[in-house]
C-alpha cells in the first residue's frame, strides 16, 4: 500500500508540474500532408515507399491510432484551424467560395497570437483568398504559399508573401522547408507557432527528378482502379516530402530547441488515389475508414514519452483544445468548441474515454465513428475492431448499437450539419484592411459571352477566348472602406493586342488602361507533369496597373470589359490585385 501511495504521488506531482506554466511556452511546428492516405507511410507497413524521416516523429513520441480528419481540404483545414466542425464555419467546397471560413470563427493562429507566440504559415491554406479571409487576417503574423485548393505548377511558382506576389524558388516542397527554417532560426529566442500544410502529393503530379528516378519503374502489386504512373509519382513526392520533414527536425535540433517544441505531423484525407492503404476501405473524398482516417504523431522530446501509443478516437477538430491545454495559451474561447482535449492521453496521464462519437461529412455523405464501430453513410455498421476493412455489415445482429449510432447521426444532423448554409453567396471582400493586397482570382470570377475558362476546375485557373467588346469578366465584391483603389493585372496577350484599352468599372466609377507589353507563353506544367493532369495549367504572367478606380463601400460588381480590340484576342487574365490607395 506504501509503494501504491507514493506511486500515486508521483504521478500527482508529475501532472501538476505538467499543468504548471513553464517559464517560456513551447513552440509548435504542425505539419500538414495534402493527399496523402493513412497508408502512405513505411511505418504502416507500405511496403513501396520510404518515409523514415516522418516514421521518426512517430517513433520519438505518440502514435494516435484512431485519429480522424474529414474526406477533402478545406473541411479539415477549418477544423485544424477552428476546434469545430467544419460546416458550422460554413464550408461546404473546395472553391468557388465555399472554401472560406466565416470570419466569426476563431482560428489557432489567433490562439497562439493572443498568448504571445510568432506565428507563421507556409504552404497551401485553402481558407479564403481576400481579408479577413486571408491568414494574414487569421492569426499569421507570416504568411508565404498559396491560398488557392491546388496550384498550376510546382517548379519556381508564382506565389505570395503577406499578399505580395513573389516566385519560389525551385521545387515547392523544398522551397517551403527552407522559409520555414529560415523562419525558425530568426525567431528561434521567441515561442513560435508554425503551420506547415504541404501541397504534396496532390496533383498535378510534379517531382525533382532523384525522386522519380526511384519510381518511375517500380514494381506495384496492382488494385482495382489503381492508376500505376500515378501511384509511382505519389510516392515519389512523397519521399521527397519525408527528405523535408528531416531537413526541419534536423534544423530543430541544431537550433537547440528540440526540447522546448512540439512537433505534429498529420494529413487531410485519405489518399487520392486507389493504392495500398492498409486494406481500408475508401479514398479521398469518401466517408470510410480510408477516406479520413490519417497518420497522428507528435513529438515533444522529454515530454512525451518516445514510442507511446494511444487508441483514442481524436480527430482534427481536437487539436485546437490540445495545443491549448498543453502550451497553457491564454485564449478565452469565443464559441464552443466540437473537439475536446487529449492533452492527458498525450502526455501519459490518464486513460482516454471510449464512447467517443466522431462525426465525418461530406456531400451528403454522413458516417459516424466509435471506438468499436462505424456506421457508414448508408447505414451499414460495421465492427472496426474485427472488421476494420469495412467487409461485414452488421446492423442487423447489432441492433442496440445500430439505433443507438442512427439517433446519433439524426442528432448531429439536427444540431450541427443545420447550421450550414450553402445558398448564401458571398462576395470578395476588398478593402477590409488598407494596408493589405486583396487577390481577386480568376477562380472566383464569372466570364460572359465568348470567354472560357481554362479548366473546368476552376481553382488556379484563368480566362481565355476574350474575342468581344461584349465579352465581360466579373467579380462579385463588398467593399469595405470606401476610397480610390489600385488595380494590377495578371495576363498575357498576342503582340497584334497591344494597343487594346481595357476597363475596369462598377455602376458608379471606371477607369481604363491599355495594353503595352505582350508575352505569348506556352502553358507550363505540362514538360514536368509525371502523368497528364486533369487541373487546368498556368502561364508565366506579366502585369498591366490601371489608373485608380472610386470604390464605395457596400457590395457591387466588379466589370472588366474591353473598348476595343486590336488582334485576334483581348488576352488571358489569371488575378487582378487591389488596394486602398488613400
Amino acid at each position: 500500500m506504501k509503494q501504491l501511495l507514493i506511486g500515486l504521488s508521483i504521478l500527482l506531482i508529475l501532472f501538476g508540474c505538467a499543468q504548471e506554466k513553464p517559464e517560456k511556452s513551447p513552440n509548435v511546428i504542425l505539419i500538414l500532408a495534402d493527399d496523402q492516405g493513412w497508408g502512405d507511410l513505411s511505418l504502416h507497413g507500405n511496403p513501396y515507399v520510404s518515409t523514415p524521416h516522418i516514421d521518426q516523429i512517430a517513433k520519438d513520441g505518440i502514435q494516435l491510432t484512431n485519429f480522424f480528419v474529414q474526406p477533402v481540404c478545406s473541411p479539415t483545414r477549418a477544423e485544424i484551424l477552428t476546434g469545430r466542425y467544419h460546416v458550422r464555419g460554413g464550408v461546404y467546397s473546395t472553391s468557388a467560395g465555399g472554401e472560406r471560413l466565416d470570419i466569426d470563427e476563431y482560428t489557432i493562429g489567433q490562439a497562439f497570437q493572443s498568448s504571445g507566440y510568432k506565428t507563421a504559415a507556409f504552404g497551401k491554406w485553402h481558407s479564403g483568398s481576400q481579408h479577413p479571409y486571408h491568414p494574414n487576417s487569421r492569426g499569421f503574423d507570416h504568411y508565404y504559399g498559396f491560398t488557392s485548393g491546388h496550384w498550376g505548377d510546382y517548379f519556381d511558382p508564382m506565389l505570395e508573401e503577406n499578399g505580395n506576389i513573389t516566385h519560389g524558388q525551385g521545387f515547392i516542397t523544398d522551397d517551403l522547408t527552407t522559409k520555414a527554417i529560415d523562419y525558425l532560426k530568426k525567431n528561434k529566442d521567441e515561442s513560435m507557432f508554425v503551420y506547415l500544410p504541404y501541397n504534396v502529393p496532390h496533383s498535378p503530379m510534379q517531382v525533382p527528378d532523384k525522386y522519380w528516378n526511384q519510381h518511375a519503374t517500380q514494381e506495384i502489386n496492382s488494385l482495382p482502379r489503381q492508376n500505376i504512373m500515378h501511384t509511382r509519382a505519389a510516392y515519389a513526392m512523397i519521399e521527397n516530402m519525408d527528405y523535408n520533414v528531416g531537413r526541419l527536425t534536423q534544423a530543430i535540433e541544431e537550433l537547440g530547441i528540440e526540447e522546448k517544441t512540439i512537433v505534429i505531423y498529420l494529413t487531410d484525407n485519405g489518399p487520392n488515389g486507389h493504392r495500398w492503404n492498409g486494406g481500408l476501405k475508401g479514398t479521398k473524398g469518401t466517408t470510410d475508414e480510408g477516406g479520413v482516417k490519417s497518420p497522428m504523431f507528435i513529438k515533444w522530446k522529454d515530454h512525451i514519452k518516445a514510442g507511446s501509443i494511444d487508441d483514442v478516437v481524436s480527430g482534427a477538430i481536437d487539436l485546437l483544445p490540445t495545443l491549448i491545454d498543453l502550451c497553457h495559451l491564454d485564449s478565452a474561447l469565443p464559441k464552443a468548441l466540437d473537439g475536446q482535449s487529449i492533452a492527458a492521453n498525450i502526455m501519459g496521464f490518464e486513460a482516454h474515454q471510449n464512447d467517443r462519437r466522431y462525426f465525418n461529412y461530406w456531400k451528403d455523405k454522413l458516417s459516424v465513428r466509435t471506438e468499436q464501430y462505424r456506421l457508414d453513410h448508408q447505414n451499414r455498421l460495421y465492427d472496426m475492431i474485427i472488421d476494420p476493412n469495412q467487409v461485414y455489415d452488421i446492423s442487423t445482429e447489432r441492433q442496440e448499437a445500430y439505433q443507438e449510432l442512427m439517433a446519433a447521426k439524426k442528432e448531429w444532423s439536427e444540431n450541427v450539419l443545420s447550421e450550414l448554409n450553402t445558398e448564401e453567396k458571398r462576395p470578395l471582400t476588398v478593402g477590409y484592411h488598407a494596408d493589405q493586397i486583396d487577390h481577386l482570382p480568376i477562380r472566383d470570377a464569372t466570364g460572359t459571352q465568348n470567354i472560357i475558362r481554362s479548366n473546368r476546375y476552376p481553382n488556379d485557373s484563368y480566362f481565355t477566348n476574350w474575342t468581344s467588346t461584349e465579352d465581360t469578366i466579373s467579380w462579385d465584391i463588398d467593399v469595405q472602406q470606401s476610397g480610390v483603389y489600385s488595380a494590377l493585372i495578371y495576363y498575357t496577350a498576342a503582340e497584334n493586342s497591344i494597343s487594346t484599352a481595357i476597363q475596369l468599372s462598377t455602376e458608379s466609377s471606371k477607369t481604363t488602361g491599355v495594353i503595352k507589353d505582350s508575352a505569348v507563353q506556352a502553358a507550363l506544367g505540362a514538360a514536368e507533369d509525371r502523368i497528364p493532369r486533369q487541373e487546368s495549367y498556368t502561364q508565366d504572367w506579366i502585369t498591366m496597373e490601371l489608373e485608380g478606380i472610386q470604390l464605395t463601400k457596400g457590395k457591387s460588381k466588379l466589370y472588366l470589359t474591353a473598348q476595343n480590340i486590336t488582334g485576334d484576342q483581348v488576352m488571358d487574365v489569371r488575378l487582378l490585385l487591389i488596394q486602398k490607395m488613400d
